[in-house]
């Protein structure tokens, strides 16, 4: 059974409790510590927004309401100057970026921690299954956190999130100066969260999904009006863009538009919605070639078989310090950057982190 039965229930709603919480929560160290967990809409809004945060201090854990508190800047505020653990942490980091502008001062990420201890099941419920002995529910995973009142399952789900972290962290920690490898933890979740403070996080031209790069111009132009009708069918329904079309049909669809094809529409379409598909399908075809869009252009790589024995040097090099440290080798170096050292198109240095070059024994 899960222990986060025995922590508080208590349900942040106001700006005023959120301020005495975050009062009361920051005298207990200093600088604070905390572990935070956040749950979102994406499954179920066109326009995801932050519903949830799970926040816990060392002995107890609260739920704080986004959604019924007027000023949640506080938490902002407080975050900005703690020492926050998560649990793979780009996305939480990714949702308080949009929230506030900036994330927590450090972020240690208990997924990074047990990795470099070699672990090769990093989910939540595995670490907290191997160093607690106990089996976490998933049955509110995909719930809809944008309505109230939560259930007690979701509610029990959601306070397990974090309840667990702080201890976690703490065998994590410990298992990483045993090994002389919290130097690489530390490095590995600062380039993380540098990584979510870097990234461009613009809507410009995301009409080209994964699979885009197959299709030509024409392809192209169905695809960038396709996509665009479906996120306006999205925005007006307040669904996400997945429940209207997948990304895969509308490849499909793209395929069959450019090649001259008739597209066969889903039964459970409505009249309007059809209506504003084939008035999408006639403004494709409108258009004249010089407003379809360009193809990306690939940066194509000389491949020879010098090429191909520097990869596999490195890889060589790679699995073999993998084995030794028994961790996962792409932990060290992904193929995709072993490639593009070995095509001289960038420095190891600007590729990787201090502890991976020493791995490869690649330190400048």
């Amino acid at each position: 059974m899960s222990q986060a039965n025995e922590m508080s229930h208590e349900m942040i709603d106001s700006t005023e409790r959120l301020i005495r919480h975050l009062e009361e929560s920051g005298r207990r160290e200093k600088p604070p510590v905390c572990a935070v967990d956040t749950e979102a809409d994406s499954l179920h809004r066109y326009r995801e927004s932050l519903c949830l945060v799970q926040f816990a201090v060392r002995g107890k854990a609260v739920l704080i309401d986004p959604l019924a508190i007027e000023n949640l800047e506080p938490l902002g505020d407080y975050l900005a100057e703690a020492t926050v653990w998560m649990h793979g942490a780009d996305y939480d980091m990714t949702m308080f970026k949009r929230q506030f502008g900036k994330l927590p001062a450090v972020v240690y990420d208990t997924q990074i921690g047990a990795r470099l201890l070699g672990a090769r099941r990093f989910g939540l419920g595995d670490l907290v299954s191997q160093y607690f002995g106990v089996d976490l529910s998933k049955t509110s995973q995909k719930a809809d956190w944008g309505k109230r009142p939560l259930s007690p399952k979701m509610i029990e789900y959601a306070l397990n999130d974090v309840h667990y972290l702080l201890d976690m962290g703490d065998r994590i920690v410990a298992g990483l100066h045993e090994l002389g490898r919290y130097d690489w933890f530390e490095e590995s979740c600062a380039a993380a969260r540098q990584k979510v403070l870097e990234r461009d996080d613009s809507k410009d031209e995301m009409w080209r999904i994964q699979g885009s790069g197959k299709l030509d111009r024409r392809g192209l132009a169905c695809l960038r009006a396709l996509w665009h009708w479906r996120d306006a069918e999205a925005k007006s329904w307040d669904r996400p863009s997945f429940m209207v079309v997948p990304n895969r049909q509308l490849l499909e669809w793209s395929t069959d538009l450019a090649a001259g094809r008739s597209v066969t529409l889903p039964h459970h379409f409505r009249p309007d919605r059809v209506k504003r598909f084939r008035a999408t399908v006639a403004a494709i075809n409108a258009l004249t070639e010089n407003e379809w869009p360009a193809r990306n252009a690939a940066k194509r790589r000389k491949r020879d078989r010098d090429f191909d024995r520097r990869v596999d040097e490195f890889l060589r090099q790679r699995d073999e310090a993998a084995a030794k440290l028994d961790i996962e080798s792409c932990l060290i170096a992904p193929r995709a950057v072993l490639e593009t050292l070995a095509a001289g198109e960038a420095r190891p240095s600007e590729l990787l982190l201090k502890w991976q070059l020493q791995c490869l024994d690649l330190a400048e």
